[in-house]
């Protein structure tokens, strides 16, 4: 049985829409109209048809499935291949308590969400206010609104002081702010930043040694498709390649 409020994903396997369901309510389609109440009663696993007679599978949708297919992007995200890579270098976990700066459409913070939750909480500081209130929305599909906390604030204003388990900065020029992203970090807490040029790395790791992190590294992950056909095994004609530079420290001294 789905519970009321649950997201759900719909799929005809070409087609797939995500929404939380509520009594009473109808979602519409290009192949037809749906009844809540008949998703609702379906359950995860089950079909339902639209007015037109169309079927489509109801689904429990992944945190993936919610960030690549569900989410609507108003800046760039940080992608699954790179997010889950974030959190496991971070070493994530419930009940921390991470920095996030430049909360974009939320990606990484629904990853983040994920993994903090039932007790933690991930404390979201976003310069531009325009991004907000669509970041919450994202956040709100994924279920995961009670564990992330937005601040309309920049960098450049005073942070909670040695508050922070952990934290993940995705701003342009980080370096600028080293100082107070170190004082608002527990010592020895894990650090993380995402940039797109080597010349911003650069800057980057130059502020880390400056200001005594430790364990320093900068990585990049390329993600490689292949197109499922038995007989004909082969790469897809494109991947997702560069999407940034990952670059990784602890707080030391």
């Amino acid at each position: 049985m789905i519970k009321e409020g649950e997201t759900v994903q719909l799929s005809d396997g070409k087609n797939r829409f995500f929404l939380k369901v509520k009594k009473g309510e109808i979602f519409g389609t290009h192949k037809g109209n749906i009844n809540h109440d008949d998703i609702i009663k379906t359950g995860y696993g089950g079909e339902v048809k639209t007015h037109k007679g169309h079927t489509f599978i109801v689904l429990r949708p992944t945190i993936h499935e919610i960030i690549m297919y569900g989410i609507k992007r108003k800046t760039q995200i940080v992608y699954p291949k790179d997010s889950g890579y974030i959190t496991l270098k971070l070493g994530i976990t419930d009940g921390m308590k991470v920095l996030e700066s430049g909360v974009g459409s939320g990606g990484l913070t629904i990853v983040m969400a994920n993994a903090v939750k039932p007790s933690g909480k991930i404390y979201c500081y976003e310069k531009e206010e325009k991004y907000i209130k669509n970041a919450y929305e994202n956040i709100k599909l994924a279920g995961l609104e009670k564990y992330v906390e937005i601040k309309h604030q920049s960098l450049e204003m005073p942070l909670p002081e040695n508050f922070f388990d952990a934290g993940f900065i995705d701003v342009r020029e980080p370096w600028l702010f080293m100082e107070n992203i170190k004082n608002s970090l527990k010592k020895g807490a894990p650090i993380g930043f995402i940039l797109p040029t080597t010349n911003q790395v650069s800057r980057t790791v130059q502020a880390l040694k400056e200001n005594n992190f430790i364990d320093i590294q900068v990585v990049e992950l390329l993600e490689r498709h292949y197109k499922p056909v038995p007989d004909r095994l082969r790469p897809e004609d494109r991947m997702v390649a560069h999407t940034g530079y990952l670059i990784f420290g602890r707080k030391g001294w």
